[in-house]
């Protein structure tokens, strides 16, 4: 499943290829720390801290060292990544913090793409052990996949988050290297229950949302990281657009890519002035609230996958690309880290969970992953890792 390189002029692919550049040059710089090590979720004063392969984000620095091998074709950035794989390895031998949904983004971004772009026997069966723990994830009578925790957690149990959708394709993977249609299935379905009970009347989302895992019956949506429960917290928004949209590639369900629209449509109304969202959608300017530059970098991958299914003749197609690309020129004029040397980030301004205090206005390692990995969409194509 690969993208085409979008068609730019001059002016624009120079300014990108100049974004890209300084984006390689950053992830070369952090590799003496970060090969043994990973950064953190969040900065602090825009520095990432060395922490091992223990948090949900771990997958995002190793697929932006599989990006820059891609890119470059440098054997370092391949070596790095490749010593990564041990820790991947450990972690889903040893049970090590997953009991968790974010198996697919953990294993998609480093062993699925390891395996795709080298062949690599080990990382395919690491993916395919860490598929089949997020498989024994999955409510059958609700159809959901547990977001979080031990799945007789009574606060967890029956949480599916919008955040999941990302995490299907580690699933549909499988199904297509073991034959194993239940992996589809069970993807299948998640996607279908988060389209019926994620998305609201007017297109907004909510973050989180609970089932009864015996019966299936719907209880009630709220907010983790957002700022009430029926407000629409941009990130998951963003989500939403890229998520049901690679649902919409693995399955062919139409209904994925109209749900990706109506979510990508409230998005695009949302911009603020400069085009990149406030943390929670429902904020614009003069709220004196903070920017999320890491929902704006997933919602441009997330529309430029939507543009990329809808058929010339939609009047849609070229509207989304033309928003992705200029939500990205602007994360590269005044979202990077360009102006500040003593930075180990790529993209600031960014906010992990405001009603926790987690980095707020910092950078984060998705959204500089997903930065990454939209310059690459734009400039060069790419066969997905997703």
């Amino acid at each position: 499943m690969h993208n085409v390189p979008v068609e730019l002029d001059d002016e624009r692919r120079q300014f990108f290829e100049q974004a890209l550049s300084f984006v390689v040059d950053r992830i070369d710089g952090s590799l003496p720390v970060f090969t043994e090590l990973f950064p953190a979720s969040s900065s602090n004063d825009l520095i990432y801290p060395a922490i091992g392969n223990t948090d949900w984000t771990a997958s995002f620095w190793t697929g932006m060292v599989w990006l820059a091998y891609e890119l470059t074709g440098d054997s370092k950035y391949r070596q790095a990544a490749e010593r990564q794989l041990v820790s991947y390895r450990r972690r889903v031998e040893e049970r090590i913090a997953v009991d968790t949904h974010d198996l697919g983004f953990l294993y998609s971004l480093s062993a699925v793409a390891a395996y795709r772009i080298t062949g690599n026997p080990e990382a395919r069966g690491m993916a395919l052990e860490a598929a089949g723990l997020l498989a024994g994830r999955y409510f059958p009578e609700a159809g959901i996949i547990q977001a979080w925790g031990d799945l007789n957690d009574p606060e967890q149990r029956g949480r599916m988050i919008i955040d999941c959708l990302l995490n299907l394709p580690l699933l549909h993977w499988a199904a297509e290297e073991t034959g194993d249609s239940r992996y589809t299935a069970m993807a299948h379905r998640h996607a279908v229950q988060s389209a019926r009970y994620l998305i609201r009347p007017d297109h907004t989302s909510y973050h989180t949302y609970y089932m009864d895992p015996e019966t299936g019956e719907p209880l009630y949506g709220n907010t983790h990281q957002g700022y009430a429960d029926d407000s629409c917290w941009a990130r998951g928004q963003a989500w939403g657009i890229y998520g049901f949209a690679l649902s919409c590639v693995y399955t062919g369900d139409q209904a994925f890519l109209r749900a990706s629209r109506q979510l990508a449509d409230y998005f695009l109304a949302k911009r603020p002035a400069d085009g990149i969202v406030y943390w929670d959608l429902i904020f614009t300017d003069g709220d004196a609230q903070e920017k999320d530059s890491s929902a704006a970098a997933i919602a441009v991958c997330g529309l430029l996958e939507l543009s990329d299914q809808l058929p010339a003749e939609d009047p849609g197609k070229n509207g989304y690309r033309e928003a992705a690309l200029e939500m990205l020129h602007t994360l590269a004029e005044r979202y990077s880290t360009k102006d500040h040397p003593h930075s180990n980030g790529i993209l600031k301004h960014g906010v992990y969970n405001k009603p926790r205090g987690w980095g707020i206005d910092e950078c984060t390692i998705w959204g500089d992953y997903f930065y990454c990995e939209a310059l690459t969409r734009v400039l060069k194509g790419w066969r997905r890792y997703w």
